[in-house]
């Protein structure tokens, strides 16, 4: 099979990428368990995993496909499992992980969990050597960002899912995230969790005002110098996009030269205070931001510590994108790994989950709330987590670039922000 390697990486590319919404997961996770007033522990069902019937789940689509090998899944009962920090729930004491341990208790495969990933071009970095050179990388199930997701199925380097492996996976899988351009029918990823930018603001700092669109953010002089922009392109451009009333998922070079234009302008009137990661956390709390460009997670957590924190979901929508599971070529244990990921697609398992971490549940709404509501009917009935018709109806996701693409317009941002 054809092996690609990577489009060479502009510098813009690469300062962007390391901008990414990267730390948003490893924050410190004390109000996740305030929110988390009744803990599942280790109650999820004992049951068979392997007794499930794959009746009626069609098989992988015909794309490009990554290199198959051995599965020594069942002679070895092991899983080995990198992920980011803090993207699990846990105990109490943090010396265990009850989703893991009760799949172990079930299964008798073992879970070598490793938060081993803290930025995505970092962790790409470790296993590009690898997968270029066609060897295992020592891992079986990765979680990586939509766009890099994309650009390893693009590589061939990433093996294509046994769909009589994911019964759950396949029939609970949000509609919202069934279908993304870079791998239709999720022939080759399942989401860990989503990830929706909303605008977040504080009702102390905006005089009790309501901000509820990305207008407000760039033209209403009384937020003036108190804004905040995301320094993650995909995410401010794409909140401008759907503001101008053009569709991220299918907008031309124009219309990306036409929402920089509206962001510079913003920019040169002092509008907007500054573009951050995450760290816009601190300020929106303090005051410092009036309003900004969020990401619902943080928003989740923000809430349960500050009661003047708000969000709000503009008309024109907003932007989602998701963080995948996928299983690297050469992988020793894919059956295992598949047999993983199905897991966190039961409801009672993806429900602990997202109350403990409180990212977008990849699960159907309809499916996973009444398990949910069992542990927090809070967080059940918050549609950062569990979004509701009206909610997912507004989700966009921002479409995959060409590599050309991708040096232009991550070389146009950074000259927005300064990056």
């Amino acid at each position: 099979m054809e092996q690609y390697e990577p489009d060479p990486l502009a510098p813009a590319q690469l300062a962007a990428m390391r901008r990414s919404l990267r730390n948003g997961r490893a924050r410190a996770s004390l109000s996740r368990r305030s929110l988390l007033r009744a803990s599942t522990g280790g109650a999820l069902a004992i049951g068979g995993l392997g007794t499930l019937s794959a009746c009626g789940i069609p098989a992988a689509s015909k794309s490009q496909g990554g290199i198959s090998s051995e599965d020594h899944s069942a002679k070895e009962k092991t899983i080995n499992f990198s992920n980011w920090t803090e993207y699990i729930d846990m105990s109490d004491d943090e010396k265990h992980r009850p989703s893991l341990e009760a799949f172990t208790k079930r299964t008798g495969i073992q879970v070598k969990y490793t938060e081993d990933i803290n930025d995505n071009v970092e962790f790409f970095g470790k296993i590009k050597p690898q997968l270029a050179a066609g060897q295992d990388t020592g891992r079986d199930i990765i979680v990586l960002t939509d766009w890099l997701a994309a650009r390893l199925i693009r590589y061939g380097w990433v093996q294509k899912l046994d769909a009589a492996n994911l019964p759950h996976a396949y029939t609970n899988l949000s509609s919202q995230f069934r279908n993304p351009d870079w791998d239709p029918g999720r022939a080759y990823s399942y989401p860990w969790q989503g990830i929706a930018t909303v605008i977040a603001y504080n009702t102390k700092a905006t005089g009790g005002k309501e901000v509820t669109s990305v207008s407000q953010l760039l033209d209403d002089p009384k937020l003036k110098g108190k804004v905040g922009l995301l320094s993650e392109m995909r995410d401010t451009i794409g909140m401008t996009l759907l503001d101008m009333g053009k569709d991220p998922r299918d907008f031309k070079a124009d219309d990306f030269d036409a929402a920089v234009a509206r962001l510079q302008k913003a920019v040169d009137s002092k509008q907007v205070r500054r573009f951050t990661g995450n760290d816009y956390i601190a300020d929106l709390s303090k005051g410092d931001l009036a309003a900004c460009l969020a990401w619902a997670g943080d928003v989740v957590q923000l809430q349960a510590d500050n009661p003047h924190v708000k969000f709000a979901i503009p008309d024109a929508g907003y932007i989602s994108s998701t963080d995948n599971m996928l299983v690297p070529n050469k992988a020793r244990h894919k059956t295992n790994a598949e047999k993983l990921m199905d897991y966190y697609y039961e409801p009672a398992v993806g429900a602990e989950l997202a109350a403990w971490i409180n990212y977008v549940t990849p699960l159907e709404g309809s499916i996973v709330k009444p398990e949910l509501a069992k542990i927090d009917k809070d967080v059940a009935n918050d549609p950062l987590i569990v979004p509701d018709k009206a909610m997912a109806a507004k989700a966009h996701g921002f479409r995959s670039l060409t590599a050309k693409e991708e040096t232009s317009f991550e070389e146009k941002f950074a000259q927005l922000t300064g990056g």
